[in-house]
């Protein structure tokens, strides 16, 4: 764990403990933490989850989500479910590598061939694993959003090869494998939080990002960045977790009330992500943009060799966990 994490652990263990202590699970509300906006197909499958959750338990158990990230960025929010300062969330699998190294396989770029193979997967054997590891790190996963493929954008050109990306510098996630990515692509990564993208983007201090079409219609980041490349590099789910204490502490009926709102909440999300994809990549063409499709993107993978040489020799117990999401895709 790095210097940030630790510092974070430290300074949220007083949280962690009032929780420990609380007179049992359904003593107060539950507080659920989410980046997007109301609206958005995670924060209504959050709603749905919330919401069956406190009609199945005829109002014993209460829960409310919280949009637009009020409750701090993504890297100190899964610090905070994990130590119980907040009770469950939908997080991005990207920065969720920084406390489960297991959870770092769907960050390789190109480890899904599609959104529906990611589905199978993430609901297997495979997500199960991934699955442990977050459970070791103290959060509990109920299910696997979608959250789409994500590709380039930028204010300056389209990006056929990767050529075009050297020499340009990108926003992606805190991770180091996004960072290496970008790199074996020639370009510059610059980790920052979600919210100063649109601002960094108006002021030329990045010359692009990447993300999925809701993301980068809902962030209004089409606004300022007008060249849209889809390299599907990335294909990432989102866990919808609680916190492990929180959950472990609830009876057997209540553990069932939950799991039953959480797939209900999964596939609402998933119904109403693949419709607001289409939406979104029609208002961007309707606003001006230039989307460029990339027939093929052998280039960009054969890129990505060394990224993967490198997390497999600093990560060797993961190698068969690699191999079978590949296998399963053949």
């Amino acid at each position: 764990m790095n210097s940030y994490f630790k510092t974070t652990t430290l300074t949220l263990a007083a949280a962690a403990l009032s929780v420990s202590i609380a007179a049992g699970a359904q003593a107060r509300e539950w507080r659920g933490w989410n980046i997007h906006p109301p609206g958005y197909s995670v924060s209504e499958g959050m709603e749905e989850f919330a919401r069956l959750i406190n009609e199945k338990s005829g109002g014993s158990l209460e829960s409310k989500v919280y949009h637009n990230a009020v409750l701090g960025d993504q890297p100190d929010a899964i610090q905070q479910v994990r130590l119980g300062g907040l009770d469950w969330a939908v997080f991005n699998m990207g920065p969720m590598g920084e406390v489960s190294p297991s959870a770092n396989i769907v960050s390789l770029p190109f480890i899904f061939k599609s959104v529906d193979a990611m589905h199978g997967i993430m609901d297997g054997p495979v997500g199960e694993r991934i699955s442990e590891g977050l459970v070791e790190a103290g959060l509990q996963p109920l299910g696997w959003f979608d959250s789409g493929a994500r590709s380039f954008y930028n204010t300056q050109k389209p990006i056929n090869t990767p050529d075009d990306v050297k020499g340009m510098k990108f926003r992606v996630m805190s991770n180091d494998l996004y960072v290496n990515m970008v790199a074996a692509l020639g370009g510059n990564a610059t980790p920052l939080p979600y919210g100063e993208v649109f601002q960094s983007l108006k002021l030329g201090v990045i010359d692009g990002a990447e993300n999925n079409y809701p993301s980068y219609d809902s962030s209004g980041h089409f606004e300022a960045a007008k060249y849209y490349s889809v390299t599907e590099h990335l294909i990432l789910p989102e866990c919808l977790c609680m916190n492990k204490a929180l959950y472990d502490n609830l009876s057997d009926d209540e553990k069932k009330i939950v799991h039953e709102a959480a797939e209900a909440s999964v596939t609402l999300q998933r119904k109403l992500w693949a419709e607001g994809d289409e939406k979104s990549k029609a208002k961007v063409l309707a606003a001006g943009i230039e989307i460029n499709e990339i027939a093929d993107k052998t280039a960009f993978q054969d890129a990505m060799k060394p990224v993967y040489e490198q997390f497999l020799a600093a990560n060797p117990d993961l190698a068969d966990l690699v191999q079978a999401t590949l296998d399963a895709q053949k």
